[in-house]
């Protein structure tokens, strides 16, 4: 299975809302022990532990397909999961579904045009903000002070989630670990 968590690379966008997905492989990257593997052509931080990969695409949200594309053909990868920030979920909020449309997500949109819809999405729920206007610069912000108080505990629930995944089927995980209310 590729796992992959949608970011922006830098330092600029490190605790942006839009690099939740970059957080969650850096947990389970720490987690698994995770061994970095070196190559360039993947144009990502890509990683393994047991027969599985994590991957944080370093092209930029808008062109995240063009990495997972070359991992997935590299390693002939058929398991793809998806981590990323949802903006119709509340804060906290965690949900999972195979396939569907991007929801204006560029990062979503970029992998739907190089491997298809047919992947597991983690969707984690950032929130929104007031204006529609607003979007680009909401995403691009670090999460507010009550959102930070809770953020790692989020994280590590949906850590938790994609390991459970590993061996278990979509339904069953989202059965278990699917959260449907703000935290804040």
């Amino acid at each position: 299975m590729l796992i992959v968590g949608l970011g922006n690379p830098g330092p600029d966008y490190e605790k942006n809302r839009h690099n939740i997905g970059f957080m969650v492989i850096n947990e389970l990257i720490t987690q698994f022990v995770a061994l970095k593997l070196s190559s360039s052509s993947f144009l990502g931080d890509c990683y393994k532990f047991q027969n599985h990969f994590l991957l944080k695409p370093l092209t930029f949200m808008n062109l995240s397909g063009d990495s997972v594309l070359k991992v997935k053909k590299f390693y002939k990868i058929e398991n793809i999961v998806v981590i990323h920030d949802d903006l119709d979920l509340p804060f906290g909020s965690l949900r999972f579904k195979r396939g569907g449309g991007h929801g204006g997500h560029n990062g979503l949109k970029s992998i739907d045009s190089k491997i298809g819809r047919e992947y597991i999405r983690v969707r984690m729920g950032i929130g929104k903000p007031e204006h529609k206007g607003e979007v680009s610069s909401y995403v691009l912000s670090d999460f507010n002070d009550l959102q930070q108080e809770h953020l790692e505990e989020f994280i590590s629930e949906t850590c938790q989630s994609v390991k459970y995944l590993l061996t278990h089927t979509l339904e069953e995980t989202s059965s278990i670990y699917t959260k449907k209310g703000a935290r804040c």
